[in-house]
């Protein structure tokens, strides 16, 4: 028998190898094209949502004490007061000011640039608005004159084991938040001048009343401008003692601070 010869262009299964080819050049481009294409578009989002959304934030010190610990990790809202150029990464606003604005409440606790140095982040409690008068007298605060109505809880235990007397603040707005006042009223910072709060700024103070440097020390902190306000810290996502270690796992189960776990800020 005669063996037919294949037509023009070879046989199915002769061009079957020579597609297969091409096909998995055309896929191996395509699948590191796309895996490409997906991690830009992450970092994109991860950029867009830090930016106008939420950033996380650590708590570095005791500062905040007792509302936040040193190793506290929370979401700060960048939509509660609006955007400045700290509100991009590194800086990077391309105007002044503010947009789309929103001033902070009273009571709020909020994260915004060092007034004395716009490289450090810093957290506390907004309590003088623009034009209050703020004064601490024998430890207890008072705004406009009127002494702020505080009540006197169960001490607070340490880490250390000491306990130092606990109070829960009101403010004139109703907010109502715990502090610590461990040296009664003598304290360095106990008593105070009257600061007059100039328009556009914001007079903060850490909880922790004898152990933060705030708006109380004007060389070191002073005044808050609203611009450089970064945003509203609204809910803790992790919580852990300063033992756990991240490559250490049996530090894990005793280290995370469970009960503070997606805990709101108040």
């Amino acid at each position: 028998m005669t063996e037919r010869s294949p037509a023009p262009g070879g046989s199915q299964e002769g061009k079957s190898p020579q597609r297969r080819g091409a096909d998995d050049r055309g896929g191996n481009a395509g699948g590191w094209g796309e895996t490409l294409r997906t991690v830009v578009y992450a970092l994109v989002i991860a950029v867009v949502v830090r930016t106008l959304f939420y950033e996380p934030f650590n708590i570095p010190s005791g500062s905040m004490m007792p509302t936040l610990m040193d190793g506290d990790y929370l979401f700060v809202s960048k939509l509660s007061y609006g955007y400045s150029r700290y509100s991009f990464p590194f800086s990077a606003g391309p105007f002044e000011g503010r947009i789309i604005s929103d001033r902070p409440e009273r009571g709020d606790v909020a994260v915004f640039r060092k007034p004395t140095d716009t490289s450090i982040d810093f957290i506390k409690r907004i309590i003088g608005l623009p034009g209050d008068r703020i004064q601490v007298v024998r430890g207890v605060l008072h705004i406009n004159g009127e002494a702020v109505k505080r009540r006197r809880i169960e001490d607070y235990q340490l880490r250390s084991g000491r306990t130092v007397p606990q109070y829960i603040e009101t403010l004139p707005n109703g907010v109502q938040h715990h502090i610590l006042e461990g040296s009664g009223d003598s304290g360095p910072l106990d008593n105070t001048a009257v600061f007059t709060v100039p328009a556009g700024h914001y007079f903060a103070m850490g909880d922790n009343r004898d152990n933060s440097r705030d708006s109380r020390v004007l060389n070191v902190v002073g005044y808050v401008p609203f611009e450089n306000l970064i945003g509203r810290a609204d809910l803790m996502f992790w919580s852990v003692e300063p033992q756990v270690v991240l490559w250490q796992p049996w530090t894990w189960p005793t280290g995370i601070r469970y009960s503070r776990l997606f805990d709101v800020v108040e």
